[in-house]
């Protein structure tokens, strides 16, 4: 009887321990899946501010305050905090003491370290695509000129400019190499952000026929060719913005002398 007893205490115990252990299976199933789901919330909520600034709807020296972002997102300033800091390292976002986050302003000399950085880190990418090309990544390069060329059409440049800026990131996606890709598309960023500042002249600041005959060049694997049309390409960005627009310095006898 005695064993009869002891038999069904263990038993009771194996059951409660099955119990808790399942329970802990749940409860870290639970756990993971709303990790996940703040994980892409972050990710959202980083993507809307990263593309409202691309497409120029959100201006260089823009102030970002955490306790409007955690109204607008409802969430908390402390996951807004972490978004920020996530922009700011990527230098999309400056960060200031005492005076919270702002959208970045690059300096002329800035604009100017920027698009010396892309003339040599972009042929590296054309090469490197070029190296590991197949039909499939000549189709999407294709597609994504067919998407340029809708938003022409529909005269929407807020998408003009997003999209002129994703197709360079989009070459370094298809070259395979990681590092590429986060500088990329940092440098893009920071390219749309001084288009915007120092007023580029001409509508679109990229022309549809240049990214087209860089992807024509990409296709036959004609390397030297492409690597010569994506220079001239971000020399025809560069040289059309004004970039001495900001810090020129104002002769003020020339401008309130008297004119007698």
């Amino acid at each position: 009887m005695g064993g009869d007893v002891h038999v069904v205490a263990s038993s009771q115990a194996d059951v409660v321990k099955g119990g808790r252990a399942g329970l802990t299976q749940a409860s870290r199933r639970l756990v993971s899946q709303d990790k996940v789901s703040r994980e892409r919330f972050h990710d959202e909520i980083y993507e809307r501010i990263y593309i409202a600034i691309l497409e120029h709807r959100l201006a260089p020296g823009t102030k970002l305050g955490e306790e409007q972002l955690a109204r607008i997102f409802e969430v908390s300033r402390a996951r807004v905090r972490e978004v920020l800091s996530r922009l700011s390292h990527e230098q999309v976002v400056q960060l200031f003491p005492q005076r919270g986050a702002f959208v970045a302003k690059p300096s002329p000399e800035e604009a100017m370290d920027v698009f010396e950085t892309r003339r040599l880190l972009e042929p590296a990418v054309v090469g490197r695509l070029i190296d590991h090309l197949t039909k499939d990544k000549v189709a999407r390069l294709r597609q994504h000129l067919e998407l340029e060329l809708d938003a022409r059409r529909r005269e929407d440049r807020r998408a003009v400019v997003r999209l002129s800026g994703e197709f360079h990131v989009l070459l370094a996606t298809l070259c395979g190499n990681s590092a590429y890709h986060r500088m990329m598309r940092e440098l893009t960023t920071l390219t749309c952000l001084i288009i915007f500042l120092y007023d580029a002249p001409t509508a679109m600041s990229c022309r549809a026929d240049e990214h087209a005959e860089i992807v024509d060049a990409i296709a036959r694997r004609d390397l030297g060719m492409a690597c010569q049309l994506m220079t001239e390409h971000l020399n025809h960005i560069e040289s059309s913005l004004i970039l001495d627009s900001l810090d020129q310095e104002i002769d003020l006898a020339a401008v309130l002398g008297d004119s007698r």
